[in-house]
């Protein structure tokens, strides 16, 4: 027992003696000449920001970083001149990186300032101004999604971003900007909340006839069979162009359940890429018949048994990829603009009145 005692008190004495030995001694260092103002970083919002919710007020995190030489002694946030918020206490005197909640952004332009002051009173500001965009309003009766291409992938209606395949970009369009197609590019979305016993599609379309064949627009199952050359027909439609006699023509498929139904209209349906021009392009799929339109002409319509959406998840855009590969209608390198889906079968004269409010 004794030589367990004085064994423990020699631990502590060693340890006791290391401790005391690695003891600095605490020295003030004077901080030096306060020289340089402060930097102000925003990180988000940034300039030109748009932010768009399904809401008319919502709310933003103010993302940004504060720096000075020697001392922070204030940050402050304005929004469009008022103060929204302040800060005067800071865990490390020379930076200060913050995330601010503000939840009251309305529909509109705005201004974020932010202004922080040092010890010595020299203050530097930073502004930038982004936008809140109104949401958007469906207009016409039964439109369910609306993606006009104005710089983003957006679908307007859900406030969601399609996916994109490749490097598609962007062009003029026939209304601002437009989906510019390229090699290996095109855009997918989710199918949720589209697919009932009626639809229609109608969008613009400026053609360019390489490659000579192209998937335009397709709601197509997997094709299980062949799952590197999707050709599944019984489900869904599959929008395409492919070459006849220098020409492009616009083809629909339409599946039944059981098997496909075909709606070609021959030469009716037509475009010369040639003529450089945009197209109106549009089809209705109804529960006992289905139409193809060209600048609101009817191209192609038969009767059709009503179609069926089994395994049905994903709409793609500008190629028949990743479901309809097997003929090789792939990218389109076309532009394509102001596309539209709807819960219904639309009338002749309602996409005639569509054209002639999106034409230049």
């Amino acid at each position: 027992m004794k030589k367990i005692k004085l064994l423990a008190i020699s631990i502590l004495f060693l340890v006791g003696a290391c401790d005391v030995a690695y003891i600095d001694e605490i020295e003030r260092v004077e901080p030096g000449a306060d020289q340089q103002a402060p930097v102000v970083k925003i990180n988000f919002p940034l300039e030109g920001t748009l932010i768009r919710v399904v809401e008319d007020v919502t709310d933003i995190n103010i993302n940004f970083e504060v720096t000075d030489d020697i001392e922070i002694a204030s940050v402050v946030l304005k929004l469009n001149d008022q103060q929204i918020a302040s800060f005067d206490e800071f865990r490390d005197f020379r930076r200060f990186v913050k995330v601010y909640n503000y939840d009251n952004i309305a529909n509109g332009t705005h201004t974020l300032t932010i202004t922080a002051t040092d010890l010595s009173g020299k203050s530097t500001s930073s502004s930038v101004t982004f936008e809140k965009v109104e949401p958007y309003r469906p207009v016409y009766e039964g439109e369910i999604f609306y993606m006009p291409f104005d710089g983003d992938f957006t679908e307007l209606i859900s406030i969601k971003n399609a996916t994109a395949a490749g490097s598609p970009s962007f062009a003029d369009g026939i209304i601002g900007r437009a989906y510019a197609g390229a090699a290996n590019a095109y855009l997918t979305f989710p199918t949720a909340g589209l697919l009932q016993s009626q639809l229609s599609a109608v969008f613009w379309y400026k053609v360019n006839a390489v490659p000579d064949r192209a998937g335009m627009l397709v709601i197509g199952p997997p094709d299980p069979n062949n799952p590197n050359n999707q050709n599944f027909r019984a489900h869904g439609f599959r929008l395409f162009r492919e070459n006849a006699a220098g020409k492009q023509r616009v083809k629909l498929n339409v599946g039944n359940g059981t098997n496909d139904n075909w709606f070609d209209g021959g030469a009716a349906a037509d475009i010369d890429p040639a003529a450089g021009e945009w197209v109106h392009v549009a089809f209705t799929i109804a529960g006992n018949s289905v139409a193809v339109y060209l600048n609101g002409q009817v191209v192609s319509q038969g009767t059709f048994p009503g179609i069926s959406w089994t395994g049905c998840d994903i709409l793609s855009i500008a190629s028949g990829a990743p479901r309809f590969t097997g003929w090789g209608h792939l990218s389109d390198v076309s532009l394509l603009d102001e596309l539209r889906l709807f819960n219904r079968a639309l009338s002749q004269e309602e996409i005639q009145a569509i054209i002639e409010a999106e034409k230049p």
